[in-house]
């Protein structure tokens, strides 16, 4: 019904449902800009038509603004957000978001397979179209303790759904580099499928970037540097530019991509927190600051739409083209790209910057993910130390990589303690799916916290409790406050809860509407201030500290983490 009657409608022997009248069409299939009308059928595109040339039972004349692709964000995970996908699309579909590729990597380290279903179930029925890759890596490495490990028996099942597009970021680069039949066996699958694997290879080059491309992973989202970058696209791989709120990556790539202007190149976010998505947009942030950087208008909508659907074989969205799902946009100035109106599948569901819709009630809920600490005692947070050199974890302010620093040991009574007039706090990780009791345990350096300190229950990627403080009495205080709100972050001083944020779904994410979630995290940020925090977002920092896949050092429950080396080594030698 749907195809016939479009093509009646493309051919001029019924009116169409709606036309768009007197637009003008970015058009980023031949990379034209002209006079246009589009007429939609059914939620999808009919034709393309001269001025006046179409009919249709409902008309909007748009005055000669600009018609340009919704956007498609190619790697995210919402669990960043700290939102339900409701509560996300709400936010930026006004953004001309139309249509996300998740990776549900953070339910499946705290829930397993049941992670993954509960994203697939809670994103559908929105005015958002909600894809998922399915995380590959759960843990990211043997250096980490989740929930429980994924292997390819567990997820190659759900394969069969028609909206899982993939495997997601193949974060275990010594798994393929050394064949590992658990990795090969997900890979292998997936690509018999016919479906994407994508990448996830920060500083990887040369001989193992070569092996890494051969075994069949397509993609990465982790360059930060332009030669970098530069050797994954010449390997055929497509280039995923990054614009997070911890790892941001535009800014230094954009010179390549207006030199070479490839055609395997997109936009992700990866990870974007609720304030960033308030207060700088989605997907569309990207494209201002790319024209803003001199890149055309087409090609950074481009890159926000076209080019992503391709590489994800989404052959029905991405541009404005017959056959379409009518995700469009309404600009009204090309270089500022103020985005005025967003038709979703031919409905006009956001004008003015503001949702017309409900977030929908979603009645799939997490229900494992709880935080199980066990009481954690003072002794377990003790480093037995002696006088010389001890390993620091370094922050890199707007990176997830960290240095590996060497400082002189900061020593009390034979013990490794916090030195705040050197900016050196403890840092701990605790396990908190099986109340094991396990502790990592350093020092790391760049938060300029004067006093207190800070948790999360957010720790990727297995999502284990991790603390920065000043003293283990706050430290301690910290954990046990952790526990009280069944996850989430709090900011402890001298014993007292100064700001939390509570996030009961999984220790991951709030149900509370945006405005109030924000509300709660700019308290905790102005709390973290207040303490001498120099770090915009401190606890989206805090939380890469255990990811032990991200040079140069981590922390994981099972000790400190040299990255290049894929092993646990003392602070000290």
């Amino acid at each position: 019904m749907g195809i016939a009657r479009r093509i009646r409608v493309a051919r001029g022997e019924e009116p169409g449902d709606l036309i768009l009248r007197n637009g003008q069409l970015v058009n980023v299939c031949s990379g034209e800009i002209y006079p246009a009308d589009v007429v939609i059928a059914e939620g999808a595109i009919a034709a393309i038509g001269e001025p006046g040339q179409y009919d249709a039972r409902t008309s909007h004349d748009l005055g000669g603004r600009f018609l340009a692709p919704g956007l498609i964000d190619g790697h995210m995970h919402i669990e960043s957000t700290m939102m339900t996908l409701a509560q996300f699309a709400q936010v930026v579909v006004p953004h001309g978001t139309t249509t996300v590729i998740i990776d549900p990597h953070e339910y499946a380290n705290v829930m397993g397979v049941e992670g993954i279903r509960y994203a697939l179930a809670s994103g559908r029925n929105l005015p958002l179209t909600v894809y998922a890759v399915l995380s590959s890596c759960v843990p990211a490495s043997p250096l980490e303790s989740p929930r429980q490990a994924l292997s390819a028996a567990d997820l190659l099942p759900l394969l069969e759904d028609d909206r899982v597009l993939g495997l997601a970021e193949m974060m275990d680069v010594p798994g393929v580099l050394h064949a590992d039949a658990q990795v090969l066996a997900k890979i292998e699958a997936t690509r018999a499928r016919g479906r994407v694997v994508d990448g996830h290879a920060p500083g990887v080059r040369g001989y193992d970037l070569n092996a890494y491309a051969a075994a069949g992973i397509m993609s990465d989202h982790e360059s930060t540097t332009i030669e970098e970058a530069r050797e994954k696209l010449r390997l055929g791989m497509w280039l995923m530019v990054r614009e997070g709120s911890a790892a941001r990556n535009l800014e230094t790539l954009l010179p390549l991509i207006q030199a070479l202007n490839p055609p395997r190149a997109c936009f992700v976010t990866d990870d974007r927190d609720p304030i960033d998505l308030v207060r700088r947009g989605h997907i569309d942030s990207m494209v201002r600051m790319a024209i803003a950087g001199g890149l055309s208008p087409m090609q950074a909508i481009r890159m926000g739409s076209l080019n992503t659907a391709q590489y994800f074989r989404l052959d029905d969205r991405g541009a404005i083209a017959p056959g379409y799902v009518a995700d469009i946009l309404v600009i009204g100035d090309l270089e500022r790209f103020d985005i005025q109106e967003v038709y979703k599948d031919g409905a006009l569901v956001a004008q003015a910057g503001k949702a017309l819709f409900a977030a929908p009630v979603i009645e799939a809920s997490p229900t494992t993910g709880a935080v199980h600490t066990g009481t954690i005692h003072p002794e377990q947070l003790r480093i037995p130390g002696q006088s010389g050199d001890v390993s620091v974890i370094g922050i890199e302010p707007g990176q997830i990589t960290t240095l590996h620093l060497t400082e002189a040991a900061p020593l009390v009574d034979g013990q490794l303690v916090a030195d705040v007039s050197r900016d050196l706090l403890k840092l701990v990780v605790v396990e908190r799916h099986h109340a094991s009791g396990r502790v990592g345990l350093a020092l790391v350096k760049g938060f300029g916290l004067k006093g207190g300190a800070i948790a999360s229950t957010v720790a990727h990627d297995a999502h284990n409790l991790v603390i920065a403080g000043t003293n283990d009495a706050d430290i301690l205080r910290a954990i046990e406050a952790i526990n009280e709100l069944g996850g989430g972050f709090a900011l402890v001083v001298d014993g007292q809860v100064r700001a939390s944020v509570p996030l009961p779904l999984g220790g991951l994410v709030s149900p509370l509407p945006v405005d109030q979630l924000v509300s709660q995290l700019e308290a905790l940020d102005t709390a973290a201030a207040e303490l001498g925090c120099a770090l915009e977002h401190p606890f989206m920092t805090l939380s890469f500290l255990s990811l032990s896949v991200i040079p140069s050092l981590k922390l994981t429950d099972q000790g400190l983490i040299d990255v290049a080396a894929a092993q646990v080594v003392p602070l000290q030698r």
